[in-house]
């Protein structure tokens, strides 16, 4: 599973690039605090694979950090207290994980070393500027991957229609409205429609008069906010004349270990946004880290894989932050990041690779990877 210590220093270099902006102060090592809701009914299991992606990478890379965990419930109250605590005896701090709990300590006005916070606050606050200086906010975006689903897509054209298909949920209306509203900003037109769904399934009528309407505007490409079960029903009902078909990384519910042996050949075609930790494991990174141990009492998932693959690069930002770097880019598990901190505004940037189901298995379309 190791590679040999010298292909390793070539492969680390190879997956960061930091710029000069760093101080000249003497280092002293940083002391890293990492809160997760461990001891959460509903967040658990996330926080374990979170940690466990974030211990691996400091056990291969830590140099002289030190990392304390610290375990929380899913008491918002909980967590200012333990944030407090954790910032008189550390550097840097990395968490919360849960979206409340990160607008609380948003709207805290405690942050007052590096916070790394491992998901998004409210919208609101992302959209009144209101973040504390001190926070930089890394979580895995599925409004930010349908943004950027809506940039590739558009890429080269002059005018294009998207009918954008999504149900109730509300991860699926908050991806819908972030296509929507980026594909329009580019000029397009997007029109939305949501599908009613019962006992998981899409209704027959409502197949029919989605059938009907595609037939009828002839829409430039399909943007489906949808999982990867709902595409599959959705993709046998309308047939194969289709307009070209995006989606998110939730259109991939496939773990690497296991994708050859539950291929989804009903999705082949269908382009897609994953991370390389889930689609490229010729990576550099994905090559150099243990994959996420198996539990005999918990199915493989690949929504746990992605979160053990924000813990590897939380860790990462945060060494080089404990590195006085403030502009810098990481070729990371998670995808190309780019993260400015600590030097002027806040900024953090992720672009997940571009990959298409072929064979019933989601493959990259970056030949680098």
């Amino acid at each position: 599973m190791w590679a040999k210590c010298a292909l390793i220093g070539v492969l680390c270099g190879l997956c960061s690039s930091v710029s000069a902006n760093t101080t000249d102060a003497p280092l002293a090592p940083p002391r890293i605090a990492l809160i997760l809701p461990l001891r959460s009914d509903t967040l658990g299991r996330a926080a374990e694979a979170v940690r466990a992606g974030f211990q691996a990478a400091w056990e291969r890379d830590r140099g002289d950090a030190t990392l304390t965990v610290i375990e929380t419930g899913d008491s918002s109250k909980e967590i200012l207290s333990v944030y407090a605590e954790a910032v008189a005896g550390h550097d840097i701090v990395v968490g919360p994980l849960s979206r409340t709990d990160v607008t609380a300590l948003a709207l805290s006005r405690i942050v007052n070393i590096p916070t790394i916070a491992l998901t998004q606050p409210d919208i609101s606050i992302e959209t009144d500027g209101t973040l504390p200086r001190n926070l930089l906010v890394i979580g895995l975006s599925l409004e930010d991957e349908a943004r950027q689903a809506a940039r590739w897509a558009g890429s080269g054209k002059k005018s294009a229609r998207a009918l954008v298909l999504s149900t109730t949920a509300t991860w699926q209306r908050r991806a819908a409205h972030a296509f929507a509203g980026q594909w329009q900003q580019a000029g397009f037109e997007a029109q939305s429609v949501e599908l009613p769904t019962s006992g998981g399934y899409f209704s027959a009528n409502a197949i029919a008069l989605l059938k009907k309407r595609i037939q009828s505007d002839k829409p430039t490409l399909l943007f489906l906010a949808l999982d990867a079960t709902q595409a599959r029903q959705l993709r046998s009902a309308l047939g194969s004349d289709l307009p070209p078909m995006y989606g998110l990384s939730q259109l991939n519910p496939l773990v690497p270990q296991d994708a050859d042996s539950n291929r989804l050949s009903e999705l082949d075609g269908v382009r897609l946004l994953d991370l390389p930790w889930q689609i490229a494991l010729a990576h550099p990174a994905v090559m150099i880290y243990p994959r996420l141990l198996d539990s005999a009492e918990q199915k493989r998932s690949a929504d746990l894989e992605r979160l053990y693959a924000l813990g590897i690069d939380a860790f990462r930002i945060a060494r080089e932050i404990g590195l006085r770097h403030t502009d810098f880019d990481l070729d990371g598990v998670s995808g190309k990041l780019h993260v400015s901190f600590g030097n002027g505004a806040t900024r953090f940037e992720r672009t997940a690779l571009q990959a298409v189901y072929r064979d019933g298995v989601v493959v990259p379309l970056n030949a680098d990877h």
